[in-house]
């Protein structure tokens, strides 16, 4: 659910949907994710939805109708599509696993297709040396294709295990500063897209 992180002014805030990537037990992503709610909980100016697909569990995609038709048959699905629906933008922490993304996070994905059109999407990813990038090159053209904009700015974190201690990631100064920078990023392309999407419905 969103949590507010600041106040309510005149304008409408920025929901931001935050979704770990990860189900894999004792996974290091976990302590990653938790060390972005709090940074971006601490600097504010979000509304916040704390996505763990491990409790969110969601089976393989089990609708009949595509996605793209909108026309859901599991409750599922239903409950699913209104939590997307109602992000603004969205920061996907994610593993690189056998060079490419996690399955957890292409199902969360192919559930759903316009809930995630014309919206801002952000990626943290983590790795071995390489630092997850792999994993980015394979899920950017999913998410071309799902109609979101992905941040030009990335945060890729290399031997992510080097700076966890005692479940706690220690993130480098220059990591929180990429952090932020792509926050700024998210910030910039909410309100410009969220007024496309409203533009569009108008239209129609």
């Amino acid at each position: 659910m969103f949590t507010s992180t600041t106040d309510r002014g005149p304008e409408t805030p920025i929901r931001l949907m935050v979704i770990i990537g990860s189900v894999r037990p004792g996974r290091v992503g976990l302590s990653v994710a938790l060390w972005v709610h709090e940074h971006v909980t601490a600097r504010g100016g979000f509304d916040i939805d704390f996505v763990d697909l491990a409790e969110l569990n969601l089976p393989p995609v089990d609708e009949h109708r595509l996605p793209r038709t909108g026309q859901y048959g599991r409750k599922h699905t239903a409950a699913w599509s209104e939590r997307v629906q109602n992000a603004d933008a969205f920061l996907f922490v994610s593993p690189e696993i056998n060079s490419s993304f996690s399955p957890c996070l292409k199902n969360a994905l192919d559930f759903l297709f316009s809930e995630w059109s014309r919206k801002p999407v952000g990626l943290v990813s983590y790795g071995g040396k390489g630092g997850g990038a792999f994993g980015v090159a394979a899920l950017r053209p999913v998410l071309s294709d799902l109609g979101l904009v992905t941040a030009s700015s990335h945060l890729n974190i290399s031997r992510v295990s080097e700076q966890v201690d005692d479940g706690f990631f220690l993130p480098s100064d220059d990591q929180i500063a990429r952090l932020d920078g792509l926050l700024d990023e998210l910030r910039a392309l909410a309100p410009a897209l969220r007024s496309v999407r409203e533009s569009t419905l108008v239209a129609s």
